[in-house]
């Protein structure tokens, strides 16, 4: 159906476009945005677009929560991973948990772009001019009670470590790899107690051989097949209603070395797949919630979870 000139359609899943993006970016947001706009005003005149600017880390996260829990327009994050997990984030909150009724998408401009990158199947002005809305599963994290949400994975181990130090020393691919070389050089593993694991497995693997204290060097929850720009994890899908636990365990620094080539080289393949996780932490631990590094409080219960086909986006 097609719409009058200056209006929206019947049918139309938004009418409203706010473009949020952080004005002192180094990825150019401010003007990836504004060219965003300008595309948009040409091949769909008929929607409102909004350029809002945030104005401290977390705002991007008000943002979405107020419009989801008003008017449901579309969302996109003009960002990298880090500033999508705050529009995913607030927009999941603003529905309370459940599918919102707010669209919500990204644009790259950052220094990681994983969710667009792995999702995207046409220009993102294409996809908001065709209004054609899919649903994508969401991982949803409870810490102590306290309730986030990431689209794309979580990671505890030496994930979260390297992107810490990157974040300290600056961004930028020789920085990054004289940064990752170092931190490699100092991680030292972590312990959890696994207490729940409610998935499938293969090769004669059940699901009691992941549960109790373990040490690991690595530990990712993801929702996409890939990450880190290079790295392909599994043959997962966003839309699966699964997410994939890659697991490295403690056993020494070169088995580690060998696991991120194999995955930058060529994949991991097959992993053990779930819907709900839970595990306790021995002692505090940096956490990476997609782009955002958090941190878990010792002896606290952690649980992921898989809201099937929660987010709605145009890629």
């Amino acid at each position: 159906m097609s719409a009058a000139a200056g209006s929206a359609p019947d049918d139309s899943p938004y009418r409203h476009v706010l473009l949020v993006y952080n004005p002192h970016s180094t990825g150019g947001g401010e003007g990836k945005a504004q060219t965003l706009a300008r595309e948009l005003r040409e091949r769909a005149p008929d929607l409102d677009v909004e350029l809002v600017p945030t104005e401290y880390a977390g705002h991007a996260r008000r943002i979405a929560e107020s419009a989801a829990r008003t008017y449901k327009p579309l969302v996109v994050s003009v960002s990298g991973d880090g500033g999508y997990n705050e529009v995913v984030d607030g927009a999941m909150a603003g529905g309370d948990g459940h599918m919102t009724g707010t669209v919500v998408a990204v644009t790259s401009a950052g220094n990681a772009n994983d969710h667009r990158r792995v999702t995207r199947r046409r220009p993102l002005a294409e996809a908001i001019a065709g209004r054609e809305v899919e649903y994508l599963d969401v991982l949803r994290l409870t810490i102590g009670g306290h309730v986030r949400y990431a689209h794309s994975y979580i990671g505890l181990g030496i994930t979260p470590v390297v992107a810490l130090a990157i974040e300290k020393h600056g961004k930028g691919t020789i920085r990054e790899l004289i940064t990752t070389g170092r931190e490699f050089l100092r991680f030292r593993p972590f312990e959890i107690e696994l207490e729940a694991f409610e998935g499938e497995s293969r090769d004669g693997v059940g699901v009691g051989d992941y549960l109790g204290r373990r040490s690991y060097d690595s530990l990712i929850v993801a929702n996409l097949s890939e990450m880190a720009k290079y790295a392909r994890l599994s043959d997962g899908d966003p839309a699966d209603g699964r997410f994939e636990i890659v697991s490295i365990p403690h056993r020494g620094r070169l088995r580690l070395l060998f696991t991120g080539i194999r995955a930058a080289w060529k994949g991991l393949g097959w992993q053990p797949s779930a819907r709900h996780l839970r595990f306790r932490s021995i002692e505090e631990l940096p956490l990476q919630l997609d782009g955002e590094v958090i941190t878990v409080p010792e002896d606290t219960s952690v649980t992921i979870e898989l809201v099937p086909g929660a987010l709605a986006t145009v890629r």
